[in-house]
């Protein structure tokens, strides 16, 4: 494999955590994590564990282990809401982002938006934070409005506040872009949506992972993420609300859990966050959560960061020097590096990778609106995680450079 540039220098904010992660072998440049992350050891023992030595229900048994589970299962739920800032009982557990985002449209966003009302979101959503808000104002009559990006690919958080108005009733944007790594300044957002009487969903996917998160610093309204882009299982996700919009929103699914009495003529419901839990829940989805939790606390969420971040410039420095090589997004992203090669198909340039072991992503990464702001059908994308290295950056760069050649 041939070195990286004479002149670099490696950073001392590099981690060395590879040997925790079993499905990572040293021989394979795992750059996917924007997608979905590797998991530590620590998070599959957790899950193992939880399904092999102590799994019961939760919330209904008398007898011990179920006891047990569910005492495990709020344990996770104090955990996130530590995690990112919050309160226990603002923390609802979901399948991913994708419902919560879901969840808030139909219940706060069917009880407090109508015609003429309007949404505002920006041109580098990911689809799951466009099409509920689409499906929305399809049903109730309100508009959408859409901000646009910065010649560097993050959001024009000026013009956005300017189109903030008094019909303005949610604005809802990603904190870190899942195309170019771009973040935004929340907190200005959240100000001026509050101003306007507005009130503010982040959509926290790739900024869970990577960022120290503290919801009331953002002074966010509803926060969203999923944990298996966070070190931990799929099927199990958060959204995180105030608690005097949670208590004022009304059910979205019926059935187990989350009631207070059942009559034929008439129904209570349990209060936040149960109220939005019906059904039996992702149990161990939850204390996988917990574990990845556990994990990135005693790493550091901001070595994380560093660590991302240096080889992150390290990749761009090394593919800015490619003639053929277009570079997408502002260069301080985070953990984020999409790319185009030529006129080469990013399809193509993923396989060919592929075969020298680097997996990426290629497509239009379901952010649709912001390929056609880019003027490109789809792009490739490297996204970094806590377990990257210097050597997958190189392999990177390898495989690149034989694409180049097998189309020249």
């Amino acid at each position: 494999m041939r070195p990286l540039a004479a002149h670099h220098v490696r950073p001392p904010q590099l981690l060395d955590l590879r040997g925790e992660f079993p499905g990572v072998p040293a021989d394979w440049a795992y750059l996917d994590a924007a997608a979905t992350s590797q998991k530590p050891r620590a998070v599959i023992e957790a899950i193992t564990r939880a399904y092999a030595q102590d799994y019961a229900t939760v919330h209904r048994g008398v007898y011990a282990r179920s006891a047990k589970m569910t005492e495990a299962y709020e344990a996770a739920r104090e955990r996130v809401a530590r995690f990112i800032g919050g309160a226990p009982e603002e923390c609802v557990f979901v399948r991913g982002a994708t419902e919560a985002i879901n969840l808030v449209a139909q219940s706060w966003g069917d009880a407090n938006i109508g015609g003429g009302d309007r949404i505002l979101l920006s041109t580098l959503e990911h689809h799951s934070n466009i099409v509920p808000w689409r499906l929305l104002a399809d049903r109730t009559g309100a508009e959408i409005d859409v901000a646009p990006l910065t010649a560097e690919g993050g959001i024009d958080e000026a013009a956005l506040v300017a189109l903030i108005g008094p019909r303005t009733k949610l604005v809802a944007v990603a904190h870190v872009s899942n195309v170019l790594g771009a973040v935004a300044d929340i907190a200005r957002i959240a100000r001026a949506a509050h101003a306007a009487g507005a009130k503010l969903l982040v959509d926290g996917c790739q900024a869970a992972p990577r960022l120290k998160v503290d919801v009331a610093a953002l002074e966010a309204d509803f926060y969203a993420f999923s944990a298996h882009k966070l070190y931990g299982p799929t099927g199990i996700g958060v959204l995180w609300a105030k608690a005097d919009i949670l208590d004022a929103m009304p059910p979205w699914q019926g059935g187990g859990a989350m009631i207070d009495e059942v009559r034929f003529e008439r129904v209570t419901y349990a209060k936040p966050p149960q109220r939005f839990e019906a059904g039996t829940p992702h149990i161990v989805g939850a204390i996988g959560l917990h574990a990845a939790i556990r994990w990135v606390e005693e790493v550091g969420i901001e070595a994380i960061d560093l660590h991302e971040r240096a080889l992150l410039g390290l990749a761009r420095a090394e593919l800015s020097r490619m003639n053929d090589v277009r570079l997408f997004g502002p260069e301080d992203s985070a953990g984020i590096l999409s790319f185009a090669v030529g006129d080469i198909h990013p399809h193509d340039i993923a396989t060919i990778l592929d075969e020298g072991g680097v997996a990426i992503r290629a497509g239009h990464h379901c952010a649709q609106p912001l390929m056609r702001w880019l003027g490109v059908p789809a792009t490739a994308r490297a996204s970094f995680s806590a377990h990257s290295s210097e050597a997958d950056v190189a392999k990177l760069v390898q495989g690149i450079e034989r694409t180049t050649r097998i189309f020249a």
